[in-house]
């Protein structure tokens, strides 16, 4: 009797804005580095406290405004970070669909 193939285990991560499951890769990690600094990280690697974010502008958006980055990293985002946030999410495109 031949045994199942295991099926390989995949991540799965929370969008903090819209509250969304998905894999790990299918969304962006934001992580507030040792030095304080928050930032993008798109190799998920980097050290310190991460957050993620879907691919959606909105979600960017709501991110922002409503302080969610803040809330999640446990931090205050200066004002350099933030404008580097939202260029990076203004590149986004708005038809993203997370997929399991």
């Amino acid at each position: 009797m031949k045994q199942p193939v295991p099926r390989k285990h995949i991540p799965t991560r929370t969008c903090i804005a819209c509250r969304e499951s998905g894999p790990k890769r299918g969304l962006v990690r934001i992580v507030r580095t040792p030095a304080g600094a928050v930032e993008v990280d798109l190799t998920g690697k980097k050290a310190g406290r991460g957050a993620y974010l879907c691919r959606r502008r909105s979600c960017w958006d709501i991110g922002l405004k409503k302080s969610r980055i803040e809330h999640a990293l446990q931090t205050t985002i200066t004002s350099q970070d933030r404008e580097d946030l939202a260029e990076f999410g203004k590149s986004l495109s708005e038809a993203f669909e997370m997929s399991d």
